[in-house]
């Protein structure tokens, strides 16, 4: 049966009569449909939020912590429906989404917390009859586009900040994982009406008319630098705050003096959590020339030993790439580092056992050369390409490489490696010994074409607060410095 949208506190089928088909990745089979949304049908979420913003943004801040508590509770509740939903639609193997939802759950529960508390301040007055403070207050209402690979996970990243700030939320989620997201209605229907409503639809539709809409002044977005651009464009002349996590191309250190037993399985979990279609995947690896051979060696002897197949299957470690698409981009880029002299150690095709899925081998390559599409442009698939390097002040420089920075690793003992590590790379977040784990009290985003703001921490937060100055003299006295001049300047 077709899901409906979620708008002012109940499902709609929307303005339109048509419908967009939700995929199996695994099956290749439909699971369902979901309303293909119109402008029209964001005209309504827009209002609905309105609407809600007038009763949101006056509930007591420790009333809104206990009922974004709720949400992180209901999450926890439903967290093995929801992840069943999300590999069915994402192809993430089901113990990975049900760490998703887990963590989407503590974001929620992290949120309520910091927003308990008064974002304001006193600061020092001009005179002692005067009172000044800054104030943090919501936006109004924030659109919320949320990609595919995290949707859960991504959308409480937006979603929990803005309402802990008082915001309300259109939420319009990937086409791809659509069905997951309607599920969450379930989640905040203890909300009053239209705080939280959920538009399905396409990003040329949708996405689009929400952007563009005069009544939301915030947009937080997840996606492709393109798709961002395009954000820009639509929402420069409105002036709206932009919140916008794009692309990367992250790359991964790995020194002379690295502990291979553990760099080795690090470092392809980094690359291959999810396939690679993470926003922070390593994509460009670079190894001491000391240990290069013997790395290369064991990390393709390592990868050549996952289980790729169905992703509830729990000895699964790959499922299929979310779409053929994706899968097609990765094929384009690894077939062209070969015919330009890259060496395939192990995968580089579609598993010739697996007839069904959209399915790629995790793929090492070596021999890469920095101007191929495979080391500048993302990939966002299972494509580990691997390069050397003779000096750190080399690696810095590679690692720096890139237009995008939006994190980097690197495995040392050095302390001196590490202090020039996160001092001179250009990125957003660095790991160091550790890849790729979150901390919600972390702040998340990019330098360069990697975005704009923050996410996670207080910073994610201040992300959906605007700030104001009030000056207050209690007196209501003149001023020796009004006009007129000539009396001012007699009495100086």
């Amino acid at each position: 049966m077709a899901r409906k949208m979620w708008i002012n506190g109940e499902f709609v089928t929307g303005s339109a009569e048509g419908a967009i088909e939700v995929l199996n990745p695994y099956t290749e089979g439909v699971l369902d449909t979901v309303p293909a949304g119109t402008p029209a049908d964001v005209e309504r979420a827009v209002e609905a939020a309105q609407t809600a913003y007038g009763e949101w943004r006056w509930i007591p801040a420790v009333e809104r912590a206990d009922l974004l508590h709720e949400i992180a509770r209901r999450l926890r509740q439903e967290g093995e429906s929801l992840a069943r939903q999300l590999t069915l639609e994402g192809g993430k193997p089901l113990v990975e989404n049900l760490d998703e939802v887990g963590w989407t759950a503590a974001c929620f529960d992290y949120y309520a917390e910091i927003g308990r508390h008064s974002r304001g301040r006193v600061i020092p007055s001009i005179e002692s009859s005067q009172l000044s403070l800054v104030l943090k207050e919501p936006f109004g209402v924030v659109g919320c586009i949320v990609p595919w690979n995290y949707p859960l996970l991504l959308m409480a990243w937006k979603v929990a900040p803005a309402l802990a700030a008082g915001n309300t939320v259109v939420l319009k989620p990937s086409s791809v994982t659509s069905l997951t997201t309607l599920m969450l209605a379930g989640v905040f229907d203890h909300l009053p009406p239209g705080t939280v409503n959920i538009i399905t639809g396409s990003g040329e539709q949708v996405g689009d008319a929400l952007v563009a809409h005069p009544g939301v002044p915030v947009i937080a977005f997840t996606g492709s630098t393109a798709v961002g651009q395009r954000i820009v464009q639509l929402a420069g002349p409105m002036m709206k705050k932009l919140h916008l996590e794009l692309g990367g191309k992250d790359a991964f250190l790995v020194a002379e003096d690295a502990d291979l037993d553990v760099a080795v399985p690090g470092v392809a979990w980094a690359a291959l959590l999810n396939n690679g279609q993470v926003c922070t995947s390593t994509e460009r690896i670079y190894v001491h020339n000391s240990v290069y051979n013997e790395f290369t060696s064991l990390i393709a002897e390592y990868v050549e030993g996952l289980v790729l197949g169905d992703p509830l299957d729990p000895a699964t470690d790959l499922g299929p790439m979310a779409r053929a698409p994706y899968r097609a981009k990765v094929e384009r880029q690894v077939g062209d580092a070969v015919q330009r002299g890259a060496r395939v150690l192990t995968g580089g095709r579609r598993p010739p056992d697996l007839q069904t899925g959209y399915f790629y081998e995790p793929t090492v390559l070596i021999e890469v050369k920095r101007d191929m599409a495979v080391m500048c442009e993302e990939t966002f698939g299972p494509v580990l390409p691997i390069a050397h390097f003779d000096t750190f002040d080399e690696a810095i420089a590679l690692a720096n490489d890139s237009v995008y920075g939006l994190g980097a690793n690197l495995y040392t003992h050095n302390a001196r490696y590490v202090k020039r590590f996160y001092e001179e790379v250009r990125a957003g977040t660095l790991w160091i010994n550790d890849p790729l784990t979150d901390n919600d009290a972390g702040p998340f985003g990019g330098f360069g074409m990697s975005g704009l703001g923050r996410e996670l921490g207080e910073e994610g937060l201040d992300e959906f607060q605007q700030t104001k100055h009030v000056h207050w003299d209690f007196n209501m006295e003149s001023k020796e410095w009004w006009y007129p001049y000539e009396q001012y300047n007699q009495e100086r």
